[in-house]
């Protein structure tokens, strides 16, 4: 102890980290894919699907080969969740619903959109929704003008305002269309009339970002919902979190504030102990998407590649991270041929040596992901070092 300062080492710090995150002793099998929306209290979402969507891959990575369906039906059925902005697009629990009142207000005292829209097509939107809803933005009247992807048709304007404002919901999605309802028949009533004030939500928030992460830093916990700094510092010392200082977290640059540490207390009431999972994860995986602290914890650089030209990339257009023993071993970028997963680049970290002792981590994981996604083959297309294609192939045969 450091005065009234808990003291953790980075081994100790990355190992709640991963057990807050669910990804360290035995999968709450009972709670399901819910359950690890509840722990986690935001998966995000993405348009790209390689092996599968992104929310798909955050249960299929804690809880082993869960059916994709499965994964369908618990987010969006039976009133469990809805969608919204918090560290991006995500999907949330319903009981956050009350949390992101100030955001809603903040849109609400807003006087400058993205896209101008009319009153009167907000209205029409909104009484379309109250007669015949829950609909698409198609069924509303289309969600395009026919031009970018950005060229919003005003029926769409409108409805995605409701939705910032609070007074629609989306609670669904058909594939992949975002189905609105009002918010007073989605929403439970005792929800629904449950209107915190902002540092109530902010509290609320930041205790919840530091329980599905364990332990923190201050910058972390803004950007698990994207508050600002000067939000969690106004709050962040009711929120029951405790200070912490990790070996080898020490402030670097920038404000002394911004690099304080804090842990759950849940957290620090047991050690982290049990199996770790080998798996690959989603670039959008909360436990890797602030990529400041997965360098931190991890000592991993990465770097969703997608929106990178392809002679720029250096791993894959959509390389996901190994992970075995608590650590990031490596990343592979993945395709599908028919059939056949393929590994167009399985690229392993550290030396030669230490890279040979990641092999059997991707091929489990390679191989459990095949079968998840109903393959039968597994194809290596190129590794680095590229001494181990062969041991690779032969490990995935």
């Amino acid at each position: 102890m450091t005065g009234s300062v808990v003291e953790l080492s980075s081994d100790e710090a990355r190992r709640l980290a991963l057990r807050a995150q669910g990804l360290l002793g035995a999968p709450d099998r009972a709670a399901g894919v819910r359950g690890v929306l509840r722990r986690l209290g935001a998966v995000q979402l993405d348009t790209i699907s390689v092996l599968a969507r992104s929310h798909e891959l955050l249960p299929y990575a804690r809880l082993g080969a869960v059916g994709r369906p499965a994964v369908e039906a618990a987010f969006w059925s039976g009133g469990h969740s809805f969608e919204y902005w918090s560290h991006a697009a995500c999907v949330l629990p319903i009981e956050e619903w009350p949390l992101f009142a100030f955001r809603r207000r903040s849109y609400r005292d807003r006087g400058v959109w993205n896209h101008a829209v009319s009153p009167e097509a907000h209205a029409s939107v909104l009484a379309r929704l109250r007669a015949e809803g829950p609909l698409t933005a198609t069924e509303l009247g289309g969600a395009k003008n026919g031009g970018p992807w950005w060229d919003w048709s005003e029926a769409k304007v409108a409805v995605e305002r409701a939705l910032a404002l609070g007074e629609v919901v989306c609670a669904e999605r058909r594939g992949w269309k975002r189905v609105y309802d009002l918010a007073e028949r989605a929403v439970p009533e005792k929800l629904l009339g449950e209107e915190l004030d902002d540092d109530a939500c902010l509290r609320r928030l930041v205790a919840q970002a530091g329980a599905a992460m364990g332990v923190a830093t201050q910058a972390d916990l803004a950007d698990y919902h994207r508050l600002t700094g000067a939000q969690v510092e106004r709050v962040v010392r009711d929120t029951g979190l405790v200070e912490v200082e990790v070996g080898g977290w020490g402030p670097a640059e920038g404000r002394a504030a911004r690099h304080r540490a804090w842990a759950d207390p849940a957290a620090l009431a047991s050690p982290p102990r049990g199996r770790h999972r080998t798996t690959l994860l989603s670039p959008f995986d909360s436990l890797i998407w602030d990529r400041p602290r997965t360098e931190r914890i991890f000592g991993f650089t990465h770097r969703l590649e997608a929106y990178v030209p392809a002679p720029r990339r250096i791993f894959g257009y959509y390389s996901m991270p190994l992970l075995s023993g608590g650590k990031l071993l490596g990343r592979v970028d993945p395709a599908r041929d028919g059939s056949t997963l393929v590994a167009r680049h399985a690229a392993f970290e550290g030396s030669a040596p230490r890279a040979a002792k990641a092999v059997p981590a991707m091929a489990r994981a390679l191989a459990e992901a095949a079968t998840w996604v109903g393959c039968t083959d597994i194809r290596i297309e190129r590794t680095t070092p590229p001494e181990l294609h062969r041991p690779l192939s032969e490990a995935v045969a």
